[in-house]
């Protein structure tokens, strides 16, 4: 095995025919990691397994005394959505192992005949970034005309011009070529800190897309406990994936 090499590991065998994925890697403002986490704890989802690769950190996250990996796949059944896998990571990957990553996860998903994988983002803009409700605003974009047509029958505003950037973009252009459903989701955020009413705004979309009611109020309001949250993590792993090892993926930020 090479060192670029990523692979997934099922922790068991589930059913996922028609599944949405979802795929939470740390972008600007982590909205895609709150996001994730988020739908995780609300959704009670079950870990099925994880993605691994010589080039992650050599560390565990630890969440009420469970060893977890860097990278991880959950998966559980909504009554009116069906079923819904997230990938959640609360470390940035190298730019070298995004294109492998995406197509893992693209692989993955086709081989267990899921029909939908939506990637949340973070963007950053020019102006204010709450409406005047107090709200953030948020984008996205379809990789097929499916997909598309998905986002103006929700009455979703649609991402024109830009440049989108990492996992959600690669997923993005692979799902345009294989002809699988890609949808990115671009919530306006704060670059430089951890950005809890963005991931809101992100899972209100995808809620829309997929016709289930998820209530992010709690996420408003604990928005500074998460923040200091994923800051405290950072500041403790920092020291692991530095220092005279071989270079390891990058924390957020």
């Amino acid at each position: 095995m090479s060192e670029d090499d990523v692979y997934i590991c099922d922790f068991e065998e589930v059913d996922l025919k028609d599944a949405t994925v979802i795929a939470g890697f740390p972008s600007i403002g982590l909205v895609s990691t709150i996001a994730a986490n988020y739908l995780i704890d609300a959704l009670n989802l079950k870990q099925i397994g994880c993605i691994t690769s010589p080039q992650f950190p050599a560390l565990s996250v630890v969440h009420t005394g469970e060893p977890l990996s860097p990278v991880r796949i959950y998966a559980g059944n909504q009554p009116r959505a069906g079923k819904i896998v997230v990938f959640v990571s609360e470390f940035k990957p190298k730019p070298n192992l995004i294109n492998s990553i995406s197509e893992v996860i693209m692989k993955w998903a086709s081989t267990k005949r899921c029909r939908l994988l939506i990637s949340p983002e973070g963007m950053v803009v020019e102006g204010k970034l709450e409406n005047e409700e107090g709200n953030v605003d948020a984008y996205a974009i379809g990789s097929t005309e499916t997909a598309r047509s998905t986002l103006l029958g929700k009455n979703i505003p649609q991402f024109k011009n830009g440049i989108i950037a990492g996992v959600s973009g690669v997923l993005l252009n692979i799902g345009k070529q294989k002809k699988f459903d890609v949808i990115s989701i671009l919530a306006e955020a704060h670059p430089n800190y951890p950005d809890a009413k963005a991931a809101a705004a992100a899972i209100n979309v995808i809620a829309l897309i997929m016709d289930i009611d998820i209530n992010v109020t709690p996420l408003y309001e604990e928005s500074e406990r998460i923040e200091k949250q994923l800051q405290k993590i950072h500041k403790q792993a920092k020291p692991m994936v530095s220092g005279t090892q071989a270079p390891q993926p990058s924390m957020y930020g």
